[in-house]
Parts: structure tokens; sequence; C-alpha cells
């Protein structure tokens, strides 16, 4: 990929999109599907910000620029020109680094990467806020990876060992910006088991780019149900030919990654859908 031109000083008032700014130029070549689509959320989220001052406007033209310039070298990436295939590839790779860094903490080794992981993980799925509202489920896995980002440097810093795994979350506690963690900024006391525990273990295992996930490090994915046979006449809706067309994108993004089993769970969902009307 070419190099992009350069943007100027980030205007204190965008100062909570810097993170996503640095994990788009960390990816231009990694992933620039994942390049881009970060700097899609700052320009979106920086319009509503200030569009106005002269100096928000500028930033935001040159980024706009930087948008064109990736849009252009990626050309006809159906990661970009279709916004089902974009979601899917995103929401993917958001989970395989959650996955890495989930299974580092199960297993005590608790290290930057996995820490960066963390919480690289849930900016991403900030980005995929693109698409529209997120589901339940990565609003979990985004505080759970923030907080546990955010906790686990703590804990480093102050030469604490963090509990290792699923623990309680305090619903009450604020979040502040913390440069020198590259994270929101939470109490460094260890947390205490609750009633609302998260557990984020029941997710498919599967393997990060570039980073190999030993073979049942992480909790497997629960096995789908027998599909039923179609009993009489189903009606599908142009909804349901919508939802199961996501499901199968969904299971073509994940071969990309050899991640077999997501790409199975999507298509039993798609299945089961065609074939009873429900999901």
């Amino acid at each position: 990929m070419a190099a992009l031109a350069p943007l100027p000083p980030l205007p204190p008032q965008f100062k909570s999109i810097q993170h996503h700014l640095r994990t788009a130029q960390e990816h231009d070549k990694r992933d620039p599907v994942v390049a881009y689509y970060c700097r899609l959320y700052a320009m979106q989220t920086g319009m509503k910000i200030d569009s106005k001052t002269p100096e928000c406007r500028k930033f935001l033209s040159k980024l706009m620029d930087q948008l064109e310039a990736l849009k252009k070298q990626l050309g006809d990436n159906e990661a970009v020109t279709q916004e089902i295939v974009g979601s899917a590839h995103l929401e993917n790779y958001a989970l395989k680094m959650f996955l890495y860094a989930d299974n580092e903490d199960r297993a005590g080794r608790f290290h930057k990467n996995m820490i960066k992981s963390f919480y690289t993980a849930s900016l991403l799925i900030d980005v995929i806020t693109v698409f529209g509202e997120l589901t339940d489920e990565n609003v979990k896995h985004r505080k759970y990876a923030r907080w546990k980002a955010t906790y686990i440097h703590n804990c480093l810093k102050n030469g604490e060992t963090p509990q290792a795994g699923p623990v309680g979350i305090e619903e009450d506690n604020d979040i502040e910006e913390n440069e020198d963690a590259g994270a929101t900024s939470l109490p460094t006391q260890p947390p205490q088991p609750s009633s609302s525990t998260y557990d984020p273990g029941n997710m498919p295992s599967s393997s990060y780019t570039g980073i190999q996930i030993p073979p049942g490090a992480h909790a497997p994915a629960n096995t789908p149900a027998e599909v039923p046979h179609s009993t009489g006449d189903i009606r599908l809706t142009p909804e349901d030919f919508a939802r199961a067309q996501k499901y199968c994108k969904y299971a073509g993004s994940a071969l990309q990654y050899e991640d077999v089993s997501t790409a199975v769970q999507n298509l039993q969902k798609a299945l089961k859908l065609l074939t009873t009307g429900r999901e």
C-alpha cells in the first residue's frame, strides 16, 4: 500500500479518537481494510464532535483525503464495497484479537502484548458501530476487554499479580483516558467476584493473524443444535433472506482466517433459518 499523506496535529477536541487513529496507522500494512474502517469511524465521530472549528475542519479534511486514498488503493475489495462483508471482516478480526488476549489471561500470562490486544479489540468493537448498533454480545465484549486491559495494566504497574480469567465488573466505575496504558483507566482495586461475573469463554477458539492459540486453551464453542428438517410450507420474508445471506457472508469471512468453527456456526444458523423460518 502506498504511504498516506500525514495528518495535521490532533485537535484537543478529538482526544477520544486518538487511539482509533493510532490503530489505523498500525494496520495500514497489516490489514488495510481494518485501517480504512478505523479512519471512517474517526471521521464520523469527529464530525459529530466538532466540524466547525477551523483546526477541526482542517483535520477532518485531511482525514477525508486519507480515506479516499485508501478506498482507491483497495479498489473493488468486497470488504469495502459491501457493508455485510466489511462488518464480518472487522468483527472476526476483533474477535481473534480478543480471543488471543483472553487465552493469555486465562493462562496467567500477563504482558504488554496481551494488554494491548484486549484494548485494541475494544477499539475495533467501537469501529463496528459504523455499520449500525452493536449486538449485546459485542457490547459485553467491549466493556470486558477495556476493563481487563486497564485492570491488568494497573496491577503490573503497581507490582501486583492480576487475577486471571473472568471476574466481576463493577458497574459504577468511572472511565478516564490514560495515556500510559493506552487504555481507559479504572480503579486499581483487585476485582471481587459478583453476580454479574462475565465469562467470555463460550466463544469459539481460533487463531489471530500471526499468533497461534494453543488448542484447548480456550473454552470450545457450544455444539450447535441439530437443524430440524422443514415441516410444511415455510414462508420466508425478505428480512429472513437478508439475515441468511449475512450469516453466509460471516462464514466466508471466517474461512479467510481458517476459522472453521465460526464458519460452521454461521452456516448452521443460515440453514436453520432457511429450513424453519426461525433463528
